[in-house]
């Protein structure tokens, strides 16, 4: 009876995710438009300021200022860098590389600003970047937040103007295409993308009937008249999830988008399933507000979910057995368009459970982290719930 009424359940929760759940599992929400080339240079491109807030990002800022400085785009487009009291060269590269396109004059560093109370890091030195396009002779009408690992096609910037003026979006975000080279990537990138969709459906979100808000922190082009009517950045200021934190306040002012593309890429790199088990710790516990009830409530969903259906398929017998099996096998078949978009052997579909228990593994280690006081470990810096404003 006891394996009748588990097996009712995992198929229960299924039959809910496939069926009424926003169709996530498709990974259908994509920035695929190509933008047509305005010949005549009649149309009027607004202008736009990009922001990337950089704590030791040597490594990488350099890739991500010369991709912006590429930008095919027609109208006014400036960079600013908010070098976050950095501990390596990163000011330095990021000057390099515009100068090395000669591009010098389009690009600002700034020093940041020790971190006050109460603000996260990366919100912190986003503001110094959100004032400085603000006191300009002529303030940008859109601000591109994004990150020192971000890389841009050339036209990136073009349709995330063009989407955001035609469907008159105040918050235009594209999930960036992480790195998945290495064997952790993947093994857990594609699965991170999953459950990201899974929590949040991009099409709810991107539909203005609903309360579902979400964002990509990583590439999210915002109205500054929209930003400053939700309360600018200190409205979040304590948010360790500041993206999708952003998109639930910017989608009370107007209509909000988030999709996959193939035109961002993260070249941030994970070698190791413990650079993974960082990733995630540093933001888990915090997307759980701080609660045990919440992260009790999280284990015993992910085992329902995830672990239940191969404890049937493996240990019960008749139809409680088939029902495990046929929950396994459909799960397997909805992470197929993931691994398809991240150009992955169908071969890591059923693997989907495992990689489930290790992000639970993850997320409670990020409630560990957290009860020792390393909650939301970033570049030295521990952030976890530093003004409860979560």
């Amino acid at each position: 009876m006891a394996e009748d009424t588990l097996a009712s359940i995992v198929l229960a929760i299924w039959l809910y995710l496939i069926a009424a759940r926003g169709g996530f599992w498709r990974a259908a929400e994509r920035d695929d438009v190509k933008v047509a080339p305005d010949g005549d240079g009649s149309r009027r491109w607004p202008a736009v300021t990009a922001i990337i807030p950089a704590r030791d990002e040597v490594e990488t800022v350099g890739e991500t200022v010369a991709s912006l400085l590429r930008q095919d785009y027609g109208g006014i487009f400036t960079v600013v860098v908010v070098d976050d009291q950095s501990r390596d060269a990163t000011a330095r590269i990021a000057r390099e590389a515009a100068t090395a396109l000669a591009a010098g004059e389009r690009l600002t560093v700034l020093s940041g600003r020790a971190l006050p109370p109460g603000w996260t890091g990366k919100l912190w030195a986003q503001q110094q970047g959100v004032e400085f396009a603000d006191n300009a002779p002529q303030p940008p009408d859109y601000l591109l937040l994004t990150d020192a690992d971000i890389v841009y096609a050339p036209d990136a910037l073009a349709s995330l103007v063009a989407r955001a003026g035609r469907h008159g979006f105040v918050l235009t975000s594209l999930m960036a295409k992480l790195r998945c080279k290495s064997l952790a990537e993947r093994m857990f990138v594609p699965a991170f993308i999953f459950f990201f969709q899974m929590l949040y459906p991009f099409a709810w979100a991107s539909d203005p009937r609903r309360a579902t808000a979400a964002a990509a922190g990583g590439c999210m082009l915002v109205r500054r008249d929209a930003l400053q009517a939700a309360g600018g950045l200190a409205s979040i200021r304590g948010a360790l999830i500041d993206d999708c934190a952003l998109a639930k306040g910017l989608k009370a002012h107007g209509p909000i988008s988030i999709a996959l593309t193939d035109r961002v890429h993260s070249v941030r790199a994970y070698p190791s399933v413990g650079d993974i088990r960082r990733m995630v710790s540093r933001t888990a516990y915090a997307q759980l507000r701080y609660s045990p009830v919440l992260l009790a409530g999280t284990v015993l969903g992910l085992t329902l979910t995830y672990l239940a259906p191969v404890a049937l398929a493996v240990f019960a017998r008749g139809v409680p057995q088939f029902a495990g099996i046929f929950v396994w096998i459909l799960m397997a078949l909805a992470f197929r368009p993931t691994l398809r978009f991240y150009r992955l052997s169908w071969l890591w579909a059923p693997t989907l459970p495992a990689i489930a228990a290790a992000y639970m593994a993850f997320t409670v280690d990020s409630a560990y982290q957290h009860a020792l006081g390393r909650g939301g470990m970033w570049k030295g810096r521990a952030q976890g719930n530093i003004s409860g404003l979560q």
